[in-house]
């Protein structure tokens, strides 16, 4: 066998398994969405018969309604509040030197590697002790914690294709530095500010684990909504709903990276 057709079979198979690979990952939301056109009322796979059914109780159920309008709430405020505190942040530890610049930059990435459970009971345990009220604030606090990081990583990314020599340039012609922030550096991070704010918005609508934990009844999410009716329900709504969840993510992140460039603002596309 020569080279070229060793390396040809190689290239073969070496598409074959990440064909494999994904058809294995993909394989559990593919009987989700097959189980949610189930005409059961019992979640069963393959499906006996076929129904929209599940999908109209998926956006009538009140809880599940409530859950949506909750959730919306708190990613609209946690998202915006994270994109806020991230871009001063990010310039600050990106464009200045001082001490315990490490640390800091350390404490806001933590999230990405302590568990979410733990982050929520932490919260539940503070304002047990502090006599505070499991309020939307709470819910709010804590997703801007745990969405911080990825909103941080798109800014980074910004800043470091964004280079200096604009803003040097406005400095020289006597702009102030708070001027030379918001009319040069802001405009121009546009792009890794949205994409910031999407991923934090994604991320903290879909947040479950922290959330079981600090929300209530009138705060819940729709993700612990969702806990709370699989617990009492066997039924396919859950399936239907995920069939939503996913159409609804997959469709933003599509238009995003279309219009925008996300895999260019996220550093993972490679040079044209």
């Amino acid at each position: 066998m020569t080279r070229s057709t060793r390396d040809r079979w190689l290239g073969y198979a070496g598409r074959l398994l990440v064909a494999l690979i994904l058809l294995f990952v993909l394989l559990p939301t593919v009987v989700v969405v097959i189980s949610s056109f189930s005409s059961t009322s019992v979640l069963f796979f393959p499906p006996k018969g076929w129904s929209l059914r599940w999908f109209e109780r998926a956006v009538s159920y009140d809880d599940f309604r409530s859950g949506f309008y909750s959730g919306l709430i708190v990613t609209a405020w946690a998202s915006t509040l994270a994109v806020f505190i991230g871009t001063t942040l990010a310039i600050v530890i990106h464009r200045y030197t001082f001490r315990f610049k490490a640390v800091l930059e350390g404490i806001l990435l933590s999230p990405l590697f302590i568990p979410h459970f733990t982050i929520g009971l932490g919260l539940l345990m503070l304002v047990a002790q502090l006599n505070l009220g499991r309020g939307y604030a709470l819910v709010i606090f804590c997703h801007v914690v745990l969405v911080l990081p990825f909103v941080l990583r798109s800014l980074y990314v910004s800043l470091q294709n964004l280079g200096d020599r604009v803003e040097m340039a406005a400095a020289s012609l006597g702009a102030s530095p708070l001027r030379v922030v918001w009319t040069i550096t802001v405009p121009l991070m546009l792009p890794g500010l949205f994409g910031g704010w999407l991923f934090a918005a994604i991320l903290s609508f879909n947040e479950f684990t922290a959330s079981l934990f600090i929300t209530t009844q009138r705060t819940q999410t729709l993700p612990v909504a969702m806990y709370n009716y699989v617990r009492e329900f066997a039924d396919p709504t859950l399936a239907a709903l995920s069939v939503i969840y996913i159409v609804i993510t997959a469709t933003l992140l599509t238009l995003a990276n279309r219009f925008l460039g996300l895999g260019r603002i996220l550093n993972v596309d490679a040079p044209r």
